[in-house]
């Protein structure tokens, strides 16, 4: 057994040295200067283009990357190959890549008018490998959002003590937008105030639970709860095509339909009606979850008040050899460890965020390393925190055992498993379990409906984007973008069966979601690399994060699309993620085939480099 204080410790420190010193390593390459106009005041307009103060964009692009991968994903491979590797990987991975990834992300963008990385790539591979760029990064949000639509449509299910805290914290954060920016409200009293109204929504949930649909099988709701198809006459919900399956659970599948619904309004709106504050406000949930963790850890150890020691017990083995525990099937660690835990390590989805949203928002250059570097920092925070948080709370082998059968399995129960352990780490701090359990379980739907809100208008700029490079310049149009957005991704939710019925599409997707988000950070890595060499930098530092990480992940990707999902290896074929699976691939390569091509004529590199960006001291660097 592992004592958790020493692993808090170990990991926590290399975050610090990655941010204290890496991250101002990189901060000469790309040349940050306070006092050059960031595009948030060059193009400010009211709806995109919004200057914000550092705290507030930090809780943005955190709250916007933080969804459930982070939680989902180390749970899955501590539970399969051991929690060594998996913390080495956060621990490592983190600081020299995707805190690298995210940081220098958002510098190129501000570097281009805070363009999207599809704009960027334009410029150093071509038209044609923008659009091929366009319509990966369209597949991989695609995904981003039918998983993380199914992670709160479960939270909802599973808590409905947080579905009311969570319709309270929407309402505070437009109210909390209207204060800081049309009444010009003070912002360290309003912070306080609405901080702690988001609070009080949990005890409203906790008082006032609610469900759309009866539970099923052996659930149960809290005591009171108020469940609207009783109180409108609807019945359990069998009329609903599909229900009468035993898998089917017509709350978790109605709540799709609603959380899309909100995603397609939220991304419509202006960035400081909605996103900007309510991102902000979720910040202080994270920071009391995360924060309030290391405490209960520190506490807990030092003056014995956990319920469970808190030692990483047998029960989660250190190294699980490299095929993983039994029952896990074709897992090699290598490649599918550095797939497996994307969000928490490196994820391609925050260059997207970095470059299509918290760029247009960035006030002054240098917050860039902050936002950028120490917002992936805390998601490897995260990480570290749901590993510690699982491994702690089962009694014995046995149980753990029984909850992590198989891979599948491990990925289905992370969610409620994390909940139920973080909340056992707030008993130490003498915190209520319904307490804990709803403010843990309102983090969770508070970052996966952030991460939601910023997928959706993300893929509203790309199909804008698509739209006027095909000539189909309705597509363009922000309601048309976001109506597209909103149904295709729904129906991707609700039509595949991914195992548990009407509403289960993104179990199904989990697989291909990791894969895909990995591809575009090394395709992102990639880019940034030329963007490096274009300015007269040395490009190492995003250079060989990029070389490893497109091994690892088209090795997976060619590993998953031709035996795992094509039905030649030994499970049945899947042809949802073999099709999609094989189109995600061709574009990658597409990709980077055209890099490499610039690579081979170095003649054509070294026409993109522009003079005025070189200096004797890039010269020297």
């Amino acid at each position: 057994m592992t004592s958790v204080i020493w692993i808090t410790v170990a990991v926590l420190s290399t975050f610090t040295i990655g941010y204290m010193g890496y991250s101002r390593y990189l901060s000469q390459f790309v040349e940050l200067d306070a006092d050059t106009e960031t595009p948030a005041h060059k193009y400010e307009d009211g709806q995109e283009y919004v200057p914000s103060k550092k705290p507030v964009l930090l809780g943005h692009h955190f709250s916007s990357i933080a969804g459930g991968a982070p939680i989902v994903g180390p749970i899955t491979a501590g539970a399969v190959w051991g929690w060594v590797p998996a913390l080495l990987w956060i621990a490592v991975g983190n600081p020299l890549m995707g805190s690298v990834h995210d940081f220098v992300a958002l510098s190129s963008s501000l570097r281009h008018e805070g363009k999207s990385i599809g704009y960027i790539i334009g410029q150093y591979v071509g038209e044609r490998g923008k659009n091929m760029l366009l319509w990966f990064a369209f597949l991989t949000i695609i995904l981003v959002v039918a998983v993380f639509a199914l992670v709160v449509a479960i939270v909802f299910d599973a808590f409905p003590q947080v579905t009311t805290a969570s319709f309270v914290y929407i309402a505070l954060a437009l109210v909390f937008g209207v204060y800081l920016y049309q009444l010009n409200g003070p912002f360290v009293p309003g912070t306080v105030l609405f901080v702690a109204a988001v609070f009080g929504g949990v005890w409203l949930g906790i008082e006032f639970p609610f469900a759309l649909f009866p539970a099923v099988g052996d659930a149960s709701y809290p005591a009171g709860t108020l469940v609207l198809a009783d109180a409108l006459g609807l019945g359990s919900g069998q009329w609903i095509p599909g229900s009468s399956a035993v898998s089917m659970n017509p709350n978790r599948a109605a709540w799709v339909p609603v959380i899309m619904l909100y995603a397609g309004i939220a991304s419509a709106l202006p960035v400081w009606t909605l996103l900007q504050p309510r991102d902000y406000l979720s910040s202080f949930l994270l920071y009391t979850g995360v924060g309030g963790a290391l405490l209960a850890i520190i506490v807990g150890t030092l003056l014995g008040t956990s319920a469970q020691p808190l030692v990483i017990a047998d029960s989660m083995g250190a190294f699980n050899g490299f095929w993983g525990v039994e029952g896990a099937g074709l897992a090699p660690l290598f490649p599918l460890l550095f797939i497996t835990i994307a969000c928490g390590a490196i994820s391609g989805f925050h260059s997207l965020v970095a470059s299509g949203t918290s760029s247009k928002q960035l006030d002054k250059e240098p917050d860039a390393r902050t936002v950028g570097y120490l917002g992936a920092l805390g998601e490897g925070a995260l990480a570290l925190i749901t590993i510690i948080a699982v491994a702690t709370v089962f009694p014995g082998t046995e149980a753990f055992t029984d909850s992590y059968a198989s891979f599948d399995q491990a990925g289905q129960v992370a969610v409620g498993n994390f909940i139920d352990g973080a909340s056992q780490l707030a008993g130490g701090l003498g915190i209520p379990a319904g307490v804990a359990e709803t403010i843990v379980a309102l983090i969770i739907v508070c970052f996966a409906a952030t991460t939601l809100d910023s997928a959706v208008r993300l893929m509203r700029y790309i199909i804008g984007e698509l739209g006027n490079e095909y000539g189909a310049t309705t597509l363009a149009r922000r309601h048309v973008a976001t109506s597209l957005a909103v149904g295709l991704t729904a129906l991707l939710v609700l039509l595949p069966d991914g195992g548990q019925g009407l509403g289960s599409g993104g179990y199904l997707l989990w697989p291909l979601f990791g894969t895909s988000n990995q591809l575009l950070a090394g395709i992102t890595l990639m880019l940034l690399s030329l963007w490096l060499y274009r300015k007269g930098r040395n490009p190492v530092p995003t250079l060989i994060p990029m070389v490893f990480l497109l091994v690892m992940t088209i090795w997976a990707m060619v590993q998953q699309v031709v035996f795992d999902w094509s039905g030649l290896g030994e499970g049945d074929a899947k042809w949802l993620l073999f099709v999609l699976g094989a189109i995600i691939l061709g574009f990658a390569v597409w990709i980077v085939l055209e890099a490499l091509r610039l690579f081979r004529h170095r003649s054509e590199l070294e026409a993109l480099r522009d003079p005025a960006d070189e200096s004797p001291e890039a010269e020297g660097s």
